[in-house]
């Protein structure tokens, strides 16, 4: 076995986990309107327990009805009548050994009124979560008292369903959370003051567990190792808090950090290494004898293995890696690195389930949609039949890779010398390198399922129809948007730029397009030393992106010196300055530049999809070809256009 410490056995009070690897609780949007556990959320959990991991914590159960609500579709623990969807749930995990807690929760002054239903945003104090936007009602003592209540009937629904323990959250600004930090509450009754006030919600719903369930029923807590409110709870005070929790019974700590207002210290975007706040979970780890869970930005095993060597914690929270790859976990175990699916940091899973959708993710198209896309829904009638995949990018690869399980015989074609089309490029600015790991992937897969992939080879219909194909994917990519204004041939597009085909240092240069192209293309410039000027017709930029990804890529531009104009539209190019009208006053104007980079993005290209549809009867377009997207929409296109070929 590669990983030893990994995969070595642990405890969490007297109930045994058989590996060191944790999935922490993400909301996923999956769970059914009524709060019950779907069939979707329930094969969620299942595929990932048939992966390996040790310990599934689930996502957020809502523990009231009226001021609880944090998603539209949250399992909840608010009533008896979850219970025979949980137990189903619950059973399924367990048949792979795999343990299960409930996590219970609510959100205090962090719930978005939409998902209230008119019901008032409450909170220990009216102190306004600034992401929420809304000053909450303050708590009465008697609703307090009731509100302990709601945890510990979660925790009963919980045990009666046959989960192994439950996880209060008492992190990331949350309603525990919230009475535990000086920052939120400002109460002046019992529930207030001094640290044991403050400390008095949280020890009364882990006390009322412990004598509802029993002393033998694992209790966890999720805390925060520093809630970065400059007001609230720095390293000590999250150490001293979990001495207390060990103090009253608490069997485990699950270490993460930050609140909505920190989102980026909570849910990091690529720009974070590996265990950039290992600290934080150390630091606890070396305060109390209880094990410790974190999360650390775990993408390779090798890392998890080390954090474990260092003594930061006793168990690995891996939780978009088990998003991305549900086999992680047995991957790692044969040491079977390279083919796990790795984490690239986009986080389009957030960006989906920011605006009310169940997540996706970039890198694995099947996260969510097991019960009607996955391997087992495959209809093998390829009958080794030759299918051509024009492009061997992302929508292409993946493609080719579902082509090849369903029993038909993919051949690639790329025009360039190597595979990945457009992620070549995303792989090179600054921090991108796991875009580069998931290309390398990809070739693995495909390579194990025999598929041919020839490269230098253009993607004809001739070549098509030589190979004997049956029919085409085309996933040829799209042409680069190059807007016919005055001086445009002294410009050079991004490719040439993130190819190294020119290169610029020490310069004046304006990166035309805020979106992620030209914001990914200014942030490498900004690195290599110049000073760059993005100019983008719309009032943002990066608004196809992550919120907190666009402010990581802003923050670095900024920080190297650059500068962001918006509600600016390019008119031209001349010696020495790119000519912009603001939007605002009407005016033209110059701004200084040694050279014009175009990185609008691309357009579909039509005619290679004409071509194909006229020569064949049985043709897919997907990826930029189709409809210009970011690698989850490439890979989703792929997979789903391939799944019914």
């Amino acid at each position: 076995m590669k990983y030893e410490k990994l995969f070595e056995k642990g405890k969490i009070g007297k109930l045994t986990i058989k590996n060191r690897i944790v999935m922490p609780p993400m909301g996923t949007g999956f769970a059914a309107a009524s709060g019950e556990a779907s069939e979707e959320i329930t094969r969620y959990y299942e595929e990932r327990a048939k992966g390996g991991v040790g310990l599934i914590i689930t996502e957020v159960c809502r523990v009231d009805e009226l001021s609880g609500v944090a998603q539209p579709c949250q399992l909840r623990a608010t009533d008896m009548d979850v219970i025979p969807s949980f137990t189903r749930m619950v059973d399924r995990v367990h048949a792979y050994g795999t343990k299960m807690f409930m996590q219970l929760h609510h959100p205090g002054n962090e719930a978005f009124p939409i998902t209230l239903h008119g019901n008032p945003v409450i909170g220990p104090s009216p102190v306004m979560c600034k992401t929420v936007g809304v000053v909450p009602k303050e708590m009465t003592t008697a609703e307090v008292e009731a509100m302990v209540k709601c945890f510990i009937k979660g925790a009963v629904i919980a045990k009666t369903a046959g989960f192994d323990g439950v996880e209060v959250h008492a992190a990331h600004g949350y309603l525990v959370n919230q009475f535990m930090s000086p920052h939120t509450n400002h109460r002046t009754d019992k529930y207030g003051g001094d640290f044991f006030n403050r400390m008095r919600f949280a020890t009364e719903i882990i006390v009322g567990i412990r004598f509802a369930c029993g002393a033998d029923f694992p209790i966890s807590v999720r805390m925060d190792g520093t809630d970065f409110w400059d007001d609230g709870m720095d390293e000590k005070e999250c150490q001293h808090i979990a001495r207390y929790l060990e103090s009253i019974g608490v069997a485990s700590l699950n270490i993460s950090s930050g609140s909505y207002e920190s989102g980026w210290s909570i849910i990091e975007p690529y720009t974070f290494k590996e265990g950039w706040k290992k600290h934080l979970a150390k630091g606890i780890k070396e305060s109390v004898h209880i094990p410790v869970i974190a999360v650390n930005t775990v993408k390779h095993p090798a890392f998890a293995e080390q954090l474990l060597e260092e003594g930061v914690s006793d168990f690995v929270g891996i939780g978009r890696g088990n998003l991305c790859d549900p086999e992680f976990a047995n991957k790692a175990k044969r040491g079977d690195d390279a083919r796990i699916r790795k984490c690239i940091g986009c986080l389009n899973c957030f960006k989906q389930s920011g605006v009310g959708r169940a997540i996706e993710c970039a890198v694995n198209p099947l996260l969510g949609r097991e019960t009607y896309r996955g391997d087992d829904k495959l209809i093998k009638d390829g009958n080794q039949q030759t299918v051509a995949v024009i492009g061997a990018g992302p929508a292409g690869l993946q493609a080719a890779i579902v082509l090849a399980k369903r029993g038909y015989k993919p051949v690639v074609f790329e025009k360039s010398d190597s595979i990945g089309g457009s992620m070549k490029l995303a792989s090179q600015p600054p921090c991108k390198e796991m875009i580069g790991e998931f290309i390398d992937t990809l070739k693995l897969e495909a390579e194990d399922l025999g598929v041919e992939i020839r490269l230098n080879t253009p993607g004809t219909v001739e070549a098509a129809k030589a190979i004997g194909a049956v029919g085409a994917i085309v996933a040829a990519g799209g042409t680069k948007i190059c807007p016919p204004v005055p001086g445009i041939e002294k410009a050079v597009s991004y490719e040439q730029v993130l190819t190294k085909e020119v290169e610029f240092t020490g310069k004046k240069i304006a990166v035309i397009g805020g979106g992620l192209t030209g914001l990914e293309t200014a942030e490498y410039l900004a690195a290599k030393g110049n000073e760059v000027t993005v100019i983008e017709m719309a009032p943002a930029v990066g608004t196809a992106m992550y919120r907190s990804v666009t402010a990581a890529v802003v923050g670095n531009i900024e920080k190297d010196g650059g500068h962001i104009m918006t509600s600016h539209m390019f008119k031209g190019v001349k010696d020495g300055a790119v000519v912009v009208n603001s939007l605002a006053s009407g005016y033209d104007l110059d701004v200084p530049a040694d050279a014009c980079v175009i990185a609008m993005g691309v357009h579909p290209d039509e005619t290679i999809a004409d071509a194909f549809e006229a020569a064949f009867d049985r043709v897919a377009v997907v990826g930029d070809t189709a409809n210009p997207g970011n690698i989850a929409d490439a890979t989703s296109s792929g997979y789903a256009k391939a799944f019914v070929f």
